[in-house]
């Protein structure tokens, strides 16, 4: 097998973490283990089949664990492996990146973000008075 050449080292990370679903995908399990009928709820535009898919390269890549639990029905979880929490600053970095995009394109985040238990509607101000 001929060894990759990367231009540069963020290549290699898109590469894993690339494309449109996986670092949402990714977002979820950092709140915890996920079933695949929970991330489908929550990220209603993915089609099962690209959510598979985005899933098992995850797997695949040591970043995603599945759990399979000996049970009728069978139960599948997912939840991010040691290697992929070493992703969570990274991901916490874009999130707070896409937080203050949005502030500055559309002034507040409520407007554009899904009210789903996961986004920070609180606005710095209000953090300066919640402390104690």
């Amino acid at each position: 097998m001929e060894r990759k050449k990367y231009n540069i080292s963020v290549e290699a990370t898109l590469e894993v973490i690339g494309g449109k679903w996986k670092c949402v995908i990714l977002c979820h399990l950092t709140h915890g283990k996920k079933r695949t009928s929970d991330l489908k709820r929550i990220m209603p535009a993915i089609t099962q089949k690209m959510l598979t898919q985005q899933l098992r390269e995850l797997e695949n890549d040591g970043i995603v664990k599945r759990i399979v639990y000996n049970q009728v029905p069978p139960k599948v979880e997912y939840e991010l492996s040691e290697y992929g929490r070493s992703l969570e600053p990274i991901l916490t970095a874009l999130c707070n990146w896409g937080d203050q995009h949005i502030i500055k394109e559309y002034g507040d985040k409520a407007a554009v973000l899904e009210d789903n238990g996961l986004n920070d509607f609180t606005t710095d101000n209000d953090r300066e008075l919640m402390k104690p």
